[in-house]
């Protein structure tokens, strides 16, 4: 059975990138509830490289800002809290416990190309399974590249195996100044079954 159209609204249809907020804290209980629908995404291995750093604190703000891009200050200074989604270059350490049917250190170890490559991707998937969870708990998220991703490594990854990807401000999305909803592809344009 499907989700109704309330929820597909909710996740996809009326969903939309904010970019300004509505007064209003996102409480660590939001966040712990977010993280623990993200989670559960599917990853390779379950491998679940995917760090997130939630900047809620004016100094975490502060510390950010000279890593932003001038289009995107001001909304996510405003934002109540900016997540840097990461990615953990060591993840598959962690493999004995959250993959144990198999070796599934091995297949990494010493094969740099193969863990970036797979702390990446999955990383970026999770990244957007947290999208969905802040939108499944009635967030709002406004995610975005236009960042220095060394100088953020270096402010907030320095001496760690975490690398940035990308930026997601979350809140509850003041809609009065959103766009009408750009044009997407359709099926025949971007799709094939073969």
């Amino acid at each position: 059975m499907g989700l109704d159209d309330w929820s597909l609204d909710l996740l996809f249809r009326a969903a939309r990138t904010f970019s300004a907020w509505r007064p209003g804290p996102v409480t660590d209980d939001d966040l712990r509830r977010v993280w623990d629908l993200a989670k559960l995404g599917p990853t390779s291995a379950n491998c679940s490289p995917v760090r997130v750093l939630f900047l809620r604190s004016a100094e975490a703000k502060a510390k950010l800002r000279p890593a932003l891009s001038a289009g995107n200050v001001q909304k996510t200074m405003a934002a109540p809290v900016t997540a840097i989604i990461g990615h953990d270059l060591e993840f598959h350490d962690l493999l004995p416990r959250l993959f144990p049917e198999a070796d599934a250190r091995r297949w990494f170890a010493g094969n740099r190309d193969l863990i970036e490559t797979t702390a990446f991707r999955n990383g970026t998937l999770q990244g957007a399974y947290l999208i969905l969870a802040c939108r499944a708990v009635g967030l709002d998220c406004g995610p975005m590249s236009g960042f220095d991703n060394a100088l953020v490594d270096e402010l907030f990854f320095k001496g760690t195996s975490i690398r940035s990807n990308f930026l997601v401000n979350i809140g509850r999305g003041d809609g009065t100044h959103l766009p009408p909803r750009r044009p997407r592809l359709g099926f025949e344009e971007a799709c094939k079954v073969l």
